[in-house]
Formats: C-alpha cells, sequence, structure tokens
C-alpha cells in the first residue's frame, strides 16, 4: 500500500437500511459473520444489553438509531431513551448520543450524523496518534477498540490503521481480554482481516513479554474519562497500566470526545457494571468452575490519570493528562 492511502475497513459493524438497523452479531465471531435486525428501540436496548454490539461508540450510534426507528414508528421517545439508557451503564456515549437525540428535529438525520461524525473522529485521533507509534512498534492492546467498537476505523486500533497507512511497519499483540475474550474473538480476527500481523496471548502473560523486551507501547480505548484523565475501560485495562509503568512503556488510551464525561470529577464516580456469573464460569454453554462458587465480574475497571502516557482524541494528544489539559483541549 501506498504512504498515506486510507485503507478500507474490512469491518462493518452498523448498516442502517432506513427501515431497519442491522448490527454485526459480535457474540458470532469469529466462527460466523451474520447480522441481527433491529426495528424498533427494545431491539437495539436488548443488542446492547447482550453483547451483539458492544464499544462505547458503537453503542451510541446503536442507541442513535434505536431512537431514529421509534421516532419512524411512532413510539414513545421518552420511553424509548430511558430504555437504552437503562441497556449498559459505564459507556458515557451511549448517554451523550441519547442527549443528542432527545434534542432532534429530525431523528434520522441526526443518527446518521453521528455515526459519519464518529468514523470522522476515529480518522482523525486516528491521524493525531500514528505520530506517537515508533516505526516497528510492538503494540499491546486490551479487548476490542476497533472497528468492531465503533462506527468504523476504530480508536485504539484506529490509531493502528493509521500508523500502518503511514508506512509504519507495525504489529499487535492482542490480549485475550478474559472473561468475554474480545481480543481473542474479536481484535485478533479484526487485525487478520486488515492483513495487520497480530499476536494473541493470554492476559496473564503481558507482564512477562513486556520484562522480556518484547513490547514497545500499550494503546487502549477508554469508556468514560472523568474530569481529571481517569480512564473506565475493560476490565484489566489498570493491570495493564501499572505494568507498563514498572517497564517503562508508554501507555496510551484513544478516544474521541464523546467519551470524556466532565461532569465526573474522577473515576471513583464512574458506575462499574458488573455481569453475569455465568461469563466466568463457563463460555458457550461449557461450564468449567463448580456449581455454588461465588463469583465478581465486573465488566470495568479505573486507570488513575497519572498512570497514563496521553490520551489521543480528535482534537489532539493530552499529554500526562490532568484536569487542567483536558479542559484546555476540549474547551
Amino acid at each position: 500500500m501506498s504512504r498515506g492511502a486510507p485503507h478500507p475497513n474490512a469491518v462493518q459493524t452498523l448498516r442502517w437500511t432506513g427501515a431497519s438497523l442491522e448490527l454485526l452479531d459480535q457474540r458470532r465471531l469469529p466462527d460466523e459473520v451474520t447480522y441481527v435486525q433491529c426495528r424498533g428501540a427494545a431491539d437495539v436496548a436488548a443488542a446492547i444489553r447482550d453483547m451483539v454490539v458492544r464499544g462505547a461508540p458503537a453503542i451510541g450510534c446503536a442507541a442513535a438509531f434505536g431512537i431514529a426507528l421509534e421516532a419512524r414508528a411512532g413510539g414513545d421517545l421518552e420511553r424509548a431513551a430511558a430504555l437504552l439508557a437503562a441497556s449498559r451503564p459505564t459507556a458515557v456515549n451511549l448517554f451523550w448520543a441519547l442527549k443528542r437525540m432527545r434534542a432532534a428535529q429530525d431523528p434520522q438525520a441526526e443518527a446518521l450524523a453521528i455515526q459519519a461524525e464518529d468514523i470522522a473522529a476515529n480518522r482523525a485521533l486516528g491521524g493525531h496518534g500514528a505520530p506517537l507509534i515508533p516505526d516497528g512498534s510492538r503494540i499491546m492492546t486490551h479487548c476490542n477498540a476497533g472497528a468492531l467498537a465503533t462506527a468504523g476505523h476504530g480508536t485504539a486500533l484506529g490509531v493502528v490503521r493509521s500508523a500502518r497507512d503511514a508506512g509504519k511497519r507495525i504489529s499487535v499483540i492482542a490480549n485475550e481480554t478474559r472473561p468475554y475474550l474480545q481480543g481473542a474473538r474479536l481484535t485478533a480476527w479484526e487485525m487478520l482481516a486488515e492483513g495487520i500481523p497480530v499476536t494473541l496471548e493470554a492476559d496473564v502473560a503481558a507482564g512477562h513479554l513486556m520484562s522480556r523486551g518484547e513490547v514497545d507501547l500499550v494503546i487502549v480505548g477508554a469508556d468514560r474519562i472523568a474530569a481529571n484523565g481517569d480512564v473506565a475501560n475493560k476490565i484489566g485495562t489498570y493491570t495493564l497500566a501499572v505494568l507498563a509503568q514498572r517497564h517503562g512503556l508508554p501507555f496510551y488510551v484513544a478516544a474521541p470526545c464523546s467519551s470524556f464525561d466532565l461532569t465526573l470529577p474522577d473515576g471513583a464516580a464512574i458506575p462499574i457494571e458488573e455481569r453475569a456469573a455465568e461469563e466466568v464460569t463457563g463460555f458457550r454453554g461449557q461450564r468449567w468452575a463448580p456449581r455454588g462458587v461465588a463469583v465478581r465480574n465486573p465488566a470495568f475497571d479505573v486507570t488513575p490519570a497519572a498512570l497514563i502516557s496521553a490520551i489521543v482524541c480528535e482534537r489532539g494528544v493530552i499529554e500526562r493528562p490532568d484536569r487542567v489539559r483536558i479542559a484546555a483541549l476540549l474547551g
């Protein structure tokens, strides 16, 4: 590929037909590529709750189309918004999108605008983040923050794509991301589909690889960023940030401005979703834990701003993020 040439996404997470929203069923990946058809807000809320669609920006886009579907059918938009808001509590993009949709004069046009803006934001933040990636970098990432988690291009993996498109030789180390295996099932599949070299590893091997000098930097996405720069992301992110600091590695967060929640002073105020015990005790019908065992399944953790080298968004790069630097960039 020539330097600077854009690379088309091999992944399409959301498809709007005008009469329905089609969502790539991420529960079926990597074995099967199939779409779930949503015809109303209840369908979209169920798809978000059941992880058909996941990733903060993609959830926000899906919710916007859920309101558009309800408006098209002449439904109760406030009831639809409440239903969608209850689907997942941590990703602030969901609530940001619903706020926009409540004020929209033309819900379909607004939903399409949110989708287009998300792709544009991801490409812009990819452009800002690519210079942070040295040529030849071995990039560790956690969960999935690619096109599957957004309307297109991706956040953390958007930076990876943009670095590749700039002609840099890069490779990805994908943590499997227990317990839902987003890294193993989704990131590995997405990188292979894009032709980007990827190696899958168990989460518990991250520190070992860092200690052997086999990782050059870590980049992750975000589901919510507090005013002081604390970041909520997939469970296990905090562990990676501590390990990166121990080994002197840059730890970057890539997320659109819609992931910032300046109403929350710090990460302690971010609501953390707890999911079903069955995600920990087994997977896809296979059980490996003894019946009756107590289970904790927090879906997210909070990484303090002090552990973050920089936050990349569509407006630029916030190095050593804190309240003052974030406010200065976001206005």
